[in-house]
């Protein structure tokens, strides 16, 4: 019988105030004052990274991008729970992972300026890149946690999904497997509140952590704007699949105080006060006033890091925009590991198409010029 929290878990309040929780606490003992800095500089710049990258879109640079304005703790307490080994499964919205774990800020658009069908080196980091099919990454993740457990790899896989991918078939099949196979994933979801116009009262009647009761692994609710706690509860998770113990779930209450993508517009489907209201929940503010309280707080403090928020939007900004156009026939390279025929003639047909040169066959990953 797998118990049920009874609210969700939380070790700073909004005004920065600590919360006695002794048990989840104790998780988190070691973050002394450097470290919690250190969380709240992940915080910060990862937000700038963000509000960068949508300047970038609203100025024709980036073709699209999924904001994450407001969901930065979520991010970063689960990221900096985990191990160098484990490996992460995400969707298209965790560039505050990407950032934990270790993906330079200039590879962070390429794919959504459209240059390259990838981001960055997926083994690289241990992190598969943005996965637009919504759910399809559970499955991934759990398949992966499988072979490593019978490879005796004592690693955690984490899947992180949104509340409206929760709804998804992919997501109930990953989590049966997981829980009938006890493999090692970590089941992240960040429950924003919003799946594009659909709020999360439609997605699940019963808060979604319920369901891995029925499942039949844990399941903790935590408040998802609490860089601390998220902490706090990833490290028990990941602790628990690495000793063999199976999957769990993790609902991560936040909110996304964007757009679902540069391509929507929240002011059509949710209220002004709503946003209001949770943006006095901030957690980037939350952890400043904790440091203030504290007294870890200073202009020096404050300087350095938005110096450092201002560097890395900086190299964002210009690896972009100074990001090479592929050739045309790159459209053919890596889409199968050796040689094939049908794709080599449709290069070939390709190459026709734009040179008008029948017989003419780039040569792979070479250029095609008018």
């Amino acid at each position: 019988m797998v118990e049920k929290p009874a609210y969700p878990v939380q070790l700073v309040q909004p005004d920065g105030r600590r919360v006695l929780d002794r048990e989840h606490a104790a998780l988190v003992a070691d973050i002394g004052p450097d470290r919690l800095r250190g969380l709240y500089e992940d915080l910060v710049v990862t937000r700038r990274i963000d509000t960068e990258a949508t300047a970038l879109q609203r100025q024709g640079q980036l073709g699209l991008w999924p904001p994450m304005l407001g969901q930065e703790a979520a991010q970063v307490g689960s990221a900096r729970a985990l191990h160098p080994d484990d490996y992460v499964f995400c969707s298209y919205r965790e560039t505050a992972v990407a950032y934990c774990r270790g993906v330079a800020p200039r590879d962070l658009t390429r794919l959504w300026r459209g240059v390259a069908h990838h981001c960055w080196d997926p083994d690289a980091v241990n992190m598969t890149n943005p996965n637009i099919v919504v759910g399809a990454q559970g499955l991934h993740a759990t398949g992966y946690a499988y072979a490593a457990h019978l490879d005796g790899a004592e690693i955690a896989t984490v899947a992180y999904f949104g509340d409206g991918a929760s709804s998804q078939g992919d997501m109930a099949e990953a989590m049966v497997f997981a829980a009938s196979w006890s493999a090692p994933v970590v089941f992240f979801c960040q429950n924003n509140h919003w799946a594009i116009s659909a709020p999360v009262r439609v997605q699940s009647a019963t808060p979604i952590v319920r369901r891995a009761y029925g499942y039949g692994m844990p399941g903790v609710q935590v408040d998802g704007n609490d860089v601390l706690a998220v902490l706090a509860v990833t490290r028990q998770a990941v602790a628990r699949a690495r000793a063999g113990g199976g999957p769990s779930l993790i609902e991560a209450l936040t909110y996304r105080m964007g757009p679902h993508t540069t391509a929507d517009d929240p002011t059509r489907y949710r209220s002004a006060a709503e946003t209001e209201e949770w943006k006095r929940r901030d957690p980037i503010d939350r952890v400043r006033r904790l440091l203030e309280r504290e007294d870890l707080w200073d202009s020096a403090f404050e300087s350095a890091v938005r110096e450092r928020a201002d560097a890395v939007a900086h190299e964002l900004r210009t690896a972009t925009v100074e990001m090479p156009d592929p050739a045309p026939s790159a459209l053919f390279d890596h889409v199968y590991a050796t040689p094939h025929a049908p794709l080599t003639e449709q290069r070939r047909e390709y190459a026709e198409y734009l040179t008008g040169d029948p017989g003419e066959v780039p040569a792979r990953g070479e250029g095609v010029r008018s």
